[in-house]
């Protein structure tokens, strides 16, 4: 059986993650984080379509730097109705 010490160790390393996946996720929803996306994303687009020699880099690499962004910021979404029907099917 074990010690209370050692129970009492098991929780605050267990506290400790929790703190950890509550940053994580807090990173993950922010409005930083998806704006350093739509930044990084555009400015790869930039740098491919200037080394291409594409006409029009800085304007032609809105559209898909807004589409990266769409479909980045719609994923909790999908996620979300996802998971409701996934929760359905093992309910049943």
């Amino acid at each position: 059986m074990t010690s209370t010490e050692e129970l009492k160790k098991e929780i605050k390393e267990i506290q400790a993650r929790n703190k950890r996946v509550e940053a994580d996720k807090a990173w993950e929803m922010s409005w930083s984080r998806k704006l350093l996306i739509l930044l990084l994303t555009y400015f790869v687009i930039v740098i491919f379509f200037l080394i291409a020699k594409l006409g029009n880099a800085f304007v032609n690499a809105i559209v898909p730097t807004i589409g990266f962004v769409f479909s980045t910021l719609s994923m909790p979404f999908f996620k979300n109705v996802w998971l409701k029907k996934h929760r359905q099917k093992k309910s049943l």
